[in-house]
């Protein structure tokens, strides 16, 4: 392989996985985040401390870049995207029009974006046992406040940019990705691993704090399923907004069962209303998933949650 990659967010879980993928792969891979990963070295070509919230940065970032993979993201789970709207979308709105332009001024050949599930108007998603939801559902725009808005604006900032100066962009939306070298404490973790850490902390029939009723429904993907379905799209031709995520839709009370299952934990679930919980139900329609990639995420949640679990129980000894 010739080309150069550059992997933003590349401190993160997703990125860091990505930028080990496309080594693998016999990329040269730079590597770019305000912070060092957290867990273990990062194994890219280069890796440069960069906050793509200023233009000049983002221009550095880019330079001698071929494709571009934008994983940047001020994230974390439901109770974090709920309680600071303002710093999110300020923080990824700059990173993300800086990225876009900066890729336009250097003629990036292909540029990835990564949305979320949370672009997904609240009104689709009042059950726990809804139909997954298409791509087309995105509209009438209703988004998860904040982090959905601004997922949303930038991936019609990117079909401006293609539409306009010809930047070939691809756009995933992620469904929930779990797995290890994840956050799992100090209030940015999702709830896979966030449960994995309360159960591995838990001796054998504890009790666990569960936010909501726990009956809320969501699809988990498993972060190798993530990473191939990225470089599939960007192999693609496919330039609309696209689902990444399996179409097994679980309670957050069986995802509990199926942790505690794989810890060899008998555990009891005390329910915190109080707490966020989003929205009501969440799934993936995979249709066109399957149709523009000829591939859907395969790795079977068990499975995944037990190398998870096993990662995060041993992080937490």
């Amino acid at each position: 392989m010739n080309q150069n990659i550059l992997v933003t967010g590349a401190g993160g879980f997703i990125a860091h996985h990505m930028v080990n993928y496309l080594k693998d792969k016999g990329f040269w891979v730079r590597a770019v985040d305000i912070v060092e990963p957290e867990f273990e070295s990062s194994n890219a070509n280069e890796f440069k401390l960069l906050d793509l919230r200023l233009k000049d940065a983002a221009e550095e970032a880019v330079e001698g870049i071929d494709q571009v993979y934008h994983l940047a993201a001020d994230m974390g789970g439901i109770g974090y995207i709920t309680a600071f709207h303002a710093d999110i979308s300020r923080n990824n709105i700059l990173m993300n029009t800086h990225m876009l332009e900066a890729a336009r001024l250097e003629k990036i050949e292909r540029f990835f974006y990564s949305s979320s599930a949370c672009v997904y108007p609240d009104y689709r998603q009042d059950s726990n046992e809804l139909d997954g939801l298409k791509e087309e559902d995105a509209y009438p725009a209703a988004p998860e406040e904040g982090y959905g808005w601004e997922k949303l604006f930038t991936e019609k900032l990117c079909q401006y940019y293609t539409q306009d100066y010809d930047l070939q962009t691809r756009v995933a939306r992620f469904h929930n990705v779990y797995g290890p070298l994840g956050t799992f404490d100090g209030g940015k973790e999702k709830a896979p691993a966030a449960l994995c850490r309360k159960i591995a902390k838990s001796n054998y029939e504890d009790d666990i704090e569960v936010w909501g009723d726990g009956e809320q429904t969501r699809s988990f993907m498993y972060i190798d399923d993530c990473v191939e379905g990225i470089y599939r799209l960007m192999q693609s031709n496919h330039s609309e907004p696209l689902n990444l995520g399996t179409d097994l839709m679980v309670s957050v009370n069986q995802l509990v069962d199926i942790i505690a299952s794989v810890a060899g934990k008998k555990i009891n679930k005390i329910h915190d209303l109080s707490k966020p919980q989003g929205v009501r139900g969440r799934n993936s329609d995979n249709t066109k998933l399957s149709e523009f990639l000829n591939w859907t995420p395969n790795i079977d949640l068990e499975d995944g949650m037990k190398i998870t679990y096993e990662w995060i129980n041993n992080q937490v000894k």
